[in-house]
């Protein structure tokens, strides 16, 4: 009798799952497993008999690889084949924030970074112009309601290298209280390295909306000791006895934003530069405006 050995073969094994096969196309947004590099797919082309694709991040900058295996599409492995036929080109969409917008986007799970603002109007205002570029990064907006015991809730929050913490602090200028309060915060262990806090010169984020975009010369002038946001809708004609006033004042204003050039640049640059705190390596600085 003749006995066939087969090695150590296992026949009862299920077979590997076969990925799906997701024809590469322009505005595909993908990550590379191996490098985490996440990108929207600009260009692809045949380069010495392989296909090559190069996936662009939310700050422009470019990363090529072959297509095949070793890609997540909304976090599901898959592999990248030959395009199909060509059509006609998709029209290049920008963001409210001035970024490429990716289309038909599922948010990305978020990561256990934070940025954190001092109100909910700053919050807003940030998820109005930004919100696109912070769905692709997985990045989430908190308001804190007030700076005054941030050095707590640094604390609280315990920063790491996985958990980051980018903060925009309202009028943080030399000598104000604002500033002593965030040199008091930059000491928490940890903040050093893994917090960025960064500020905006105005005495609250409406001021950051350019007034152009409001149609008026400047922002009003308001004394000492008037609650300020009450003098503006006061200034305005708008009503402003109430809590709900200065609400409903706020969402008139947040209501003529569509555009990042409808802000002040001593804000888009703060925000822009948290947001790649978050996402990027090699920070972890302290930033007060002069």
């Amino acid at each position: 009798m003749t006995n066939y050995s087969w090695g150590a073969q296992d026949l009862s094994a299920p077979a590997p799952k076969k990925l799906r096969q997701i024809p590469v196309s322009v505005g595909l947004l993908l990550e590379d497993v191996d490098s985490g590099w996440v990108g929207e797919v600009v260009r692809t082309e045949k380069s010495g008999g392989m296909r090559v694709i190069v996936l662009e991040d939310r700050r422009g900058k470019t990363r090529s690889f072959q297509a095949g295996f070793g890609f997540l599409l909304e976090g599901e492995p898959v592999e990248i084949v030959e395009p199909q036929p060509k059509t006609a080109a998709p029209k290049k969409l920008v963001s409210a924030s001035g970024s490429r917008a990716v289309t038909d986007l599922k948010a990305r799970t978020a990561r256990a970074s934070r940025i954190w603002v001092e109100g909910k109007h700053d919050a807003e205002l940030v998820e109005k112009v930004w919100g696109h570029d912070l769905r692709v990064e997985g990045i989430v907006v908190e308001p804190l309601h007030g700076v005054d015991d941030l050095a707590g809730a640094i604390r609280a929050f315990n920063p790491s290298p996985e958990r980051r913490l980018g903060i925009l602090v309202d009028h943080l200028i030399s000598g104000t209280k604002e500033e002593h309060i965030v040199k008091e915060a930059m000491r928490v262990p940890g903040a050093a390295q893994h917090v960025l806090i960064l500020g905006h010169p105005y005495v609250d984020v409406w001021q950051a909306v350019k007034p152009s975009a409001l149609n008026i010369t400047k922002w009003p002038v308001i004394a000492r000791g008037t609650d300020w946001k009450t003098g503006i809708l006061r200034e305005f004609g708008w009503p402003h006895s109430t809590a709900e006033d200065i609400g409903l004042g706020w969402q008139r204003i947040l209501s003529h934003v569509d555009h990042y050039s409808q802000l002040e640049p001593q804000l888009l640059g703060k925000v822009e530069e948290l947001i790649d705190f978050l996402t990027s390596e090699d920070y972890g600085f302290l930033t007060i405006d002069q």
